[in-house]
């Protein structure tokens, strides 16, 4: 089989094409982890005595072993 001979221009093209397609994913990828970010940023806040009530992990003392408590 002969060897691809590709023009200049058009791998120039091609390598044009493949670096915007990766800028647009990149930028696409930022908006969304900011998006999220900004989701987590606006979700209100447990209270004190609410917080109490939810169950917590504790390191066991003898096994070693987390156990919630």
């Amino acid at each position: 089989m002969p060897p691809l001979l590709i023009p200049s221009l058009a791998r120039f093209a091609i390598g044009v094409l493949g670096a915007g397609a990766a800028v647009h994913w990149f930028v696409k990828e930022v908006r969304r982890i900011n998006e999220e970010l900004d989701r987590v940023k606006r979700a209100t806040t447990v209270d004190a005595n609410t917080r109490s009530t939810f169950p917590t992990l504790r390191r066991d003392p003898h096994s070693g072993e987390w156990r919630v408590s």
